[in-house]
C-alpha cells in the first residue's frame, strides 16, 4: 500500500461534523434508525461467525480539548449521529461522555493538566509502588473528574431522554492506569522485583474501576451501548471495552499472568473483557485469546489508521472459530480495505469492519465489498 499514516492530521480516524443542538435533533428518526440496525446487531451477536460493517463518525474535538465542555461535546456528537445516517452500515453510532484518560488514577489525588488545544493529561504523583499502596484513594465519583463525568452522563441523559445509546466513559486497564501514578521504568522493575505488590495495586485499581462503572450504569440504564469507547457498540451487545495499550510493553506470558486477571475482574459484571491496544499486538494474539470470558478485541489494520498498525495480519486468523469478535479498524480507500480484509478474513471469523470512507457513495461500495469478501 502506497498510502501511509498522515502525521499532519490531529486525528486520522476523525470526521468533520456540524454541531446540532438537542432541540434541533430528530430523536424519532435516529431512534428508529438505531432500532433497525440493532436487530442486525442482535442477530450477529448470537452467531458463531459473520461480519457487520460500522462507519464510525468520530469527532476529533470530543477526544481532545472539546471533552471539557459537555454542552458543546453533546452538540458535536449529535451532529455525528445525524451525519452517520447518510452512510450505509450495520451498527449505529452512539454518544460517549469522554473526559480524558486517567479517570481512575485520579482517585489517588491527581488533577488534570489542560493545555490549549490538547486533551487533558494527568501527571504522576508518586515515586514508588510503596508510596501508592500506602495512599488511601478516594472513590472516583468523589474526585473532580469523576463528578464531572457523572454530571456529563446525567446531562446527556436529560437532553436525550435516554432515546439514543450512550456508553461509559473511556475505561483504562489497571496496566494503563499505572503510567498516571508513577514512572513506567520503575514499574517495569517492580514487575520483576515486586510482582505481588504490582498485582495488589492492579486489584485495588480494579475495585475502584468496578465501583465507578456501577455509578455510570445506574445513570445510563437500558440506553447503555456496549462495549463502549473505541469499539463498535450496541445496546444488544455485552462486554466492557478496556484500553490496554501498555500490554505490548510486557511479554505476552507476563501480561496473561499479571495484568489479565484485573481486566477480567473489572469486565465480568458487564459481560466480559473487550481488549484494545494501539500499535502492533500480533505477537500477543494467543495471550489475549486466553483471557477468561473474552468477547471482542480491537486493532488497527492499515498504516493510515495507526503509524504502528498491525503488520502480521495472518496472526489474527487465530480468532476464527473462537466466537470472539475482532473489531477491525481500517482507514483507507476501497483498495486498502480489500487488500487488508483478504489477509484477515478466513471462514469461521466473527468480525466488525470499521470504515472511515469519506463519502456515502464510497461507503456503500465498501459495505458491499466487505460483505462480498467476508462470506
Amino acid at each position: 500500500m502506497a498510502k501511509q499514516f498522515d502525521n499532519k492530521l490531529a486525528d486520522s480516524q476523525a470526521t468533520q461534523v456540524l454541531p446540532v443542538k438537542p432541540e434541533n435533533f430528530d430523536f424519532d428518526k435516529y431512534e428508529a434508525y438505531a432500532a433497525g440496525l440493532n436487530k442486525t446487531c442482535a442477530d450477529f451477536w448470537q452467531q458463531k461467525s459473520g461480519v457487520v460493517v460500522y462507519r464510525r463518525i468520530r469527532v476529533a474535538e470530543c477526544f481532545s480539548y472539546g471533552c471539557r465542555d459537555m454542552k458543546h461535546s453533546l452538540e458535536l456528537q449529535l451532529g455525528a449521529l445525524q451525519k452517520s445516517m447518510l452512510f450505509k452500515a450495520d451498527v449505529p453510532n452512539f454518544l460517549e461522555p469522554w473526559y480524558g484518560i486517567g479517570t481512575i488514577a485520579s482517585a489517588y489525588g491527581g488533577n488534570y493538566v489542560w493545555h490549549d488545544g490538547q486533551a487533558p493529561a494527568l501527571q504522576t504523583r508518586f515515586n514508588s509502588i510503596d508510596e501508592i499502596l500506602a495512599y488511601e484513594p478516594l472513590e472516583v465519583a468523589k474526585t473532580n473528574i469523576g463528578r464531572h463525568t457523572l454530571d456529563m452522563i446525567a446531562y446527556f441523559m436529560e437532553k436525550t431522554k435516554g432515546r439514543v445509546p450512550i456508553s461509559l466513559t473511556d475505561t483504562q486497564s489497571p496496566l494503563n492506569m499505572i503510567g498516571h501514578l508513577y514512572p513506567l521504568d520503575q514499574f517495569f522493575m517492580d514487575t520483576m522485583m515486586e510482582p505481588d505488590k504490582v498485582m495488589e495495586l492492579f486489584n485495588r485499581l480494579a475495585n475502584l474501576s468496578i465501583q465507578f462503572n456501577q455509578e455510570q450504569t445506574k445513570l445510563i440504564g437500558s440506553a447503555l451501548a456496549s462495549p463502549g469507547h473505541g469499539f463498535a457498540s450496541s445496546t444488544q451487545w455485552t462486554g466492557l471495552g478496556m484500553s490496554d495499550d501498555n500490554a505490548i510493553m510486557i511479554a505476552p506470558e507476563q501480561y496473561l499472568e499479571m495484568a489479565a486477571p484485573s481486566v477480567e475482574k473489572i469486565c465480568k459484571p458487564l459481560g466480559g473483557p473487550v481488549f484494545h491496544s494501539c500499535g502492533d499486538w500480533g505477537n500477543w494474539v494467543e495471550a489475549v485469546l486466553k483471557m477468561k470470558g473474552l468477547k471482542m478485541a480491537d486493532g488497527a489494520f492499515s498504516p493510515q489508521t495507526d503509524p504502528g498498525a498491525n503488520t502480521n495480519l495472518e496472526a489474527f486468523n487465530s480468532f476464527a472459530n473462537t466466537g470472539v469478535v475482532l473489531n477491525t479498524r481500517i482507514v483507507g480507500d476501497l483498495e486498502t480495505i480489500s487488500e487488508q480484509l483478504k489477509r484477515l478474513w478466513v471462514p469461521g471469523m466473527k468480525m466488525v469492519v470499521v470504515t472511515y470512507c469519506e463519502t456515502p457513495e464510497e461507503q456503500e461500495e465498501a459495505y458491499h465489498l466487505i460483505h462480498e469478501i467476508c462470506q
